[in-house]
């Protein structure tokens, strides 16, 4: 590319256009008039990830108090674990809806039907390791859906979902290996 090509097109926009849209939109609040996303249908997505996030926020808090039987302390602690990076997930969502101007939907009325994965106590320790794989396993699926949805409509979205997924990734992982150290066997065989 010759360089007179390079600077016949700015990298950059108009500082001054930049500035008279920021006061000209200020009304608008965090969102500016460039998303290129529609803002009332991400917020209602979002509500329906969060519900989710909740959802295994109380599902893994149950299996941590509940868990019994041989090897069931590390299994605690890893429900624990789960559950704390659940409730991040569960806070950086309901931030971005806030960001977007909506409120973050926490009345557990309705939960279950607004969320994707279930909440299921399991019978014993492997039942609950394989509810919590079974769970991890429609996070990912999930969240992978969603990215795609946002693609570049809405990247603040699409990268805090991706930053999300990382972890669910780890999760299902960890529910894997779990269920292989007690079954001796991979579960969930496609």
């Amino acid at each position: 590319m010759a360089n007179s090509d390079k600077t016949a097109k700015p990298f950059l926009s108009d500082v001054k256009m930049l500035r008279e849209r920021a006061r000209k939109n200020i009304s608008s609040g965090a969102i500016a008039s460039t998303y290129g996303g529609d803002v009332k249908k991400t917020i209602e997505i979002l509500q329906a990830v969060l519900a989710t996030e909740i959802v295994c926020v109380l599902r893994y808090t149950m299996h941590a108090v509940t868990a019994t039987g041989i090897s069931s302390e590390g299994v605690k602690a890893e429900f624990a674990e789960h559950a704390k990076e659940e409730q991040a997930h569960m806070m950086l969502v309901a931030e971005r809806i806030d960001q977007l101007g909506g409120k973050p939907d926490f009345n557990p009325d309705g939960l279950a039907s607004r969320s994707a994965s279930q909440y299921a106590e399991g019978g014993n320790l492997v039942d609950m390791i394989k509810e919590n794989l079974i769970a991890e396993r429609i996070a990912v699926d999930h969240y992978r859906e969603l990215i795609r949805y946002f693609g570049d409509y809405d990247p603040a979205t699409r990268v805090m979902l991706e930053g999300i997924l990382v972890v669910e990734e780890e999760h299902a992982s960890d529910m894997h290996d779990l269920m292989v150290a007690h079954e001796g066997k991979p579960p969930l065989e496609d």
